[in-house]
Formats: structure tokens, C-alpha cells, sequence
């Protein structure tokens, strides 16, 4: 049989297996895997719906962006790069959406209808390929890109240097004196190859229970060193 040429995690068990053999190579995963057990696999729909559910998540607290998605979703069935034309930016608003990811939505249904962007064609491309395709359209960037990489396509060695809360959790765990910028937190995050994406669920289920942890607690500093990068 041949080899898979981009390796996925895709179910409970393969997630599992993999961040159990992180964690037999990283004390960092070794510790997260610990204390959060197997990272939820939040796989996404897929294509331009799974693109569109990123888009409308963008920047919100998990609850808020699955109760706006939710509205979306049922809203405009079935859920096409049609439907969404055909609604005006009022009947969007008035379904949770900013302005912004209106723009973007819209201007993600032009590029399928108008402009040749085909889901199967892109989504069996390198990830170099489709990082520069999808942030040619108005509004996506790197880490949207990012994103669909890890949970639409779930690629194994998908990244987001760009996220946040994965920056603040590799700060954290690193004992960096500074939050790590993109290119920072890429070459940190070359020790996790070729289970990059499986590393990103660790830390972000890290960062989720830490943030639960803190719940209706005064918030601690954290005290950090400065930390030298491992080549």
C-alpha cells in the first residue's frame, strides 16, 4: 500500500498514539499529556464550509463563535458560496457577523465561483500552495491558512506560529522572558516534527485548562527566566 503523502490525525486513536509518543520524546508534552490527557480532535467540516467556520471564529471565545456558527450554519442551507451571496450584509449582521468576516466570507464565495478556487484540487496541494492561495483572499491571513491546515485537512505536521495561546503556552513552559514571536515559536516548534499539529492540540488544551484552573481566581504572575533556544 502506499505511503500517505501527507500523514492526518483524524481519529480519537490515532491522536492518542501520537501524543503518547510526543511525550516519550518531549518532557514539555510529557507534562501537558499528563495533566490534560488526549487533546479533543474538533475536527472541521470540509472545504468551503470548514474555511467559513473558521472565518466566523476568528477572535471570539469558543461558546461565542460555535452559538454565531450555529446561526450561520442553519441559516444558509444548504451552505454554499451561493447562499451566501444571496443574503445582503444586513440579514448577515443580524446573524452575528461583523462587517469584517462579511468581507471576508463574501470575498471567499467570489473566489470559488469566480475566481477558480476548487476545495479537492487545493486541499491535495503542498501546504506552501495553500497558504499562498488562501491568503490571496481578502481578509485571510497566515494563521486562518494555519488553522485549515490543522483542523479542516488535519494534517499531522500543521503549525499556527501565529496563535496566541500557543505562543503564551510555549512562553510558559519554555521560561521565555518574552512571548516567542511566529518566527520564534517555528523553530521551537521544529523538536515536535513530523507531529506538529498533535504538539498545537497538546499546548492548546494546556492553555484551556490553565485558563480554567484560574477561574474566578485572582491571576498569578508567572515568573520566567530567559530561556535558550534549542537548535
Amino acid at each position: 500500500m502506499a505511503a500517505q503523502r501527507y500523514p492526518t490525525v483524524t481519529t480519537e486513536r490515532q491522536l492518542k498514539a501520537a501524543a503518547a509518543k510526543l511525550a516519550q520524546q518531549c518532557k514539555v508534552m510529557s507534562l501537558i499529556f499528563k495533566r490534560t490527557g488526549t487533546p479533543p480532535i474538533r475536527n472541521f467540516p470540509a472545504g468551503f464550509a470548514g474555511l467559513a467556520k473558521i472565518v466566523v471564529g476568528q477572535q471570539l471565545s469558543a461558546q461565542s463563535a460555535a452559538a454565531i456558527w450555529s446561526r450561520v450554519e442553519g441559516a444558509l442551507l444548504p451552505f454554499t458560496p451561493e447562499a451566501m451571496l444571496s443574503r445582503s450584509d444586513d440579514d448577515l449582521k443580524n446573524l452575528g457577523l461583523s462587517n469584517g468576516k462579511i468581507r471576508t466570507l463574501k470575498a471567499l464565495s467570489h473566489a470559488v465561483l469566480e475566481d477558480g478556487l476548487d476545495f479537492p484540487t487545493l486541499n491535495a496541494a503542498d501546504e506552501q500552495i495553500i497558504v499562498e492561495r488562501l491568503t490571496s483572499i481578502h481578509g485571510i491571513g497566515p494563521w486562518t491558512a494555519d488553522i485549515y491546515l490543522l483542523f479542516v485537512l488535519a494534517r499531522r505536521d500543521a503549525f499556527a506560529p501565529g496563535d496566541l495561546a500557543l505562543q503564551l503556552a510555549v512562553q510558559h513552559h519554555f521560561k521565555l522572558a518574552a512571548r516567542p514571536t511566529s518566527d520564534e515559536l517555528e523553530e521551537i516548534a521544529e523538536r515536535w516534527r513530523p507531529a506538529r499539529a498533535v504538539a498545537a492540540r497538546l499546548l492548546w488544551a494546556d492553555y484551556a485548562f490553565a485558563r480554567r484552573a484560574l477561574l474566578g481566581k485572582p491571576a498569578k504572575p508567572i515568573v520566567t527566566k530567559t530561556y535558550k533556544i534549542l537548535k
